[in-house]
């Protein structure tokens, strides 16, 4: 029987293989299993998932083109259905407007200019003299740097109230200040043009010809006796004079009689004494000074050195007292020491003297005390050094501290 043949049993289901079944096409799992054997299943996927995504971009964006253009025709529906009927447009009612009084104050317009505070003038030459008056404070020095002057100028334009003594200024005095560095000087019955300029230092045509003197070449007259007023104040531009010295002479062992105008200190003749070394110590306790250095320009040749009433002061080398009290010229109680080898030191304004005329002194002796005796402001010691052959010297350069 054909059912028992085991041959015609495998034909049967090769030929079975072979020929597909009627109306039953392959599953995707096969397909799969297929590209998986090939190798392609990653490529396969990704390409699935690309399309997948680019069908679902296209979708979102055709559903959204539909959304606009359903937008766009609502409102022209709207529209036709919701035409407003003609009516009459009412008229609002405004209430009178009620003005205040009020001034017309017209201005016109214009650029105003700032202020400044710190507005800086043009430099202008000053011809005349002005008048300082003196405060708590001031210095030769100080209103000299205020006036743009040498000291030298506010002493040559105030002789009649300082007399050369930087030391007799005091608040409260009125000085003549100078346009320029020169000499204020008062026209005297007598006097020649040529004579005062000679004296001064100066050429005639400077004092004809500055502005302030208010002189005239055309009506000046003879330089001999020239048109000017007696009592007439002139400033002399550049010009200069020497000091008078109110301050002590040298005063030496051979002539001590020279002291006499200083007032009643001065001693007799003096013979003999010791004789210093020339080296100077200093001559007090403290060594800082109280206001005036040594100032030539402004006819200050000593320094004052500070101190309190009664310190100690010393002989700052060997010699003999050439003078001893008070000094009429503002110096006070006085001391000079003549040191035998050509210097002499000068001790003023001192509180006490310890030792009188003819006086033997040596180096570090108490020889007074520390004060603020004639014109002075306050306790110090007003100390000079003189020397034969260079005049009143800086102390500073010689005494050892």
């Amino acid at each position: 029987m054909t059912e028992n043949n085991p041959t015609s049993r495998i034909s049967s289901v090769d030929d079975a293989e072979q020929v597909p079944q009627t109306g039953r096409p392959r599953g995707w799992n096969a397909t799969w299993e297929r590209l998986i054997r090939l190798g392609l299943g990653e490529a396969a996927l990704r390409a699935g998932t690309g399309l997948a995504l680019l069908i679902l971009v296209l979708l979102v964006a055709w559903m959204m083109g539909n959304s606009y253009q359903a937008a766009q025709q609502a409102p022209m529906q709207k529209a036709a259905l919701a035409a407003p009927l003609a009516a009459e447009t009412p008229v609002p009612t405004v209430a009178p407007i009620q003005l205040l009084p009020f001034t017309l104050n017209f201005q016109p317009t214009a650029i105003t200019r700032l202020a400044s505070l710190h507005t800086i003038l043009p430099t202008r030459p000053r011809f005349e003299v002005v008048v300082y008056e003196v405060v708590k404070g001031d210095t030769v020095e100080g209103i000299a740097k205020q006036f743009n002057l040498s000291p030298r100028t506010i002493l040559n334009g105030n002789y009649e109230t300082l007399a050369d003594n930087p030391h007799l200024l005091l608040p409260g005095q009125k000085l003549n200040i100078l346009p320029v560095d020169g000499v204020f000087h008062q026209w005297k019955s007598g006097e020649g043009l040529n004579g005062v300029a000679k004296y001064y230092k100066v050429d005639p045509q400077v004092i004809i010809d500055w502005p302030g003197n208010n002189l005239s070449s055309e009506t000046i007259g003879e330089f001999s006796n020239p048109n000017i007023p007696v009592g007439s104040w002139l400033v002399v531009p550049g010009g200069s004079r020497e000091f008078v010295s109110w301050s002590a002479p040298r005063i030496s062992r051979s002539n001590t009689a020279v002291a006499k105008v200083l007032g009643p200190g001065y001693c007799g003749a003096i013979t003999d004494g010791p004789v210093g070394d020339g080296i100077m110590i200093w001559p007090t306790t403290a060594n800082w000074l109280s206001g005036f250095d040594y100032s030539p320009e402004t006819n200050h040749p000593a320094i004052d050195i500070a101190g309190q009433l009664g310190n100690a002061v010393y002989a700052v080398d060997d010699g003999v007292v050439v003078y001893s009290g008070w000094n009429n010229w503002g110096y006070g109680n006085v001391i000079v020491v003549d040191h035998g080898n050509g210097w002499q030191s000068l001790y003023a304004h001192l509180s006490a003297i310890n030792i009188g005329c003819n006086g033997y002194v040596y180096q570090g002796s108490v020889i007074g005390l520390l004060g603020s005796t004639g014109n002075s402001t306050g306790p110090h010691l007003h100390f000079e050094l003189m020397n034969d052959a260079y005049g009143k010297v800086n102390p500073w350069n010689f005494l050892v501290r």
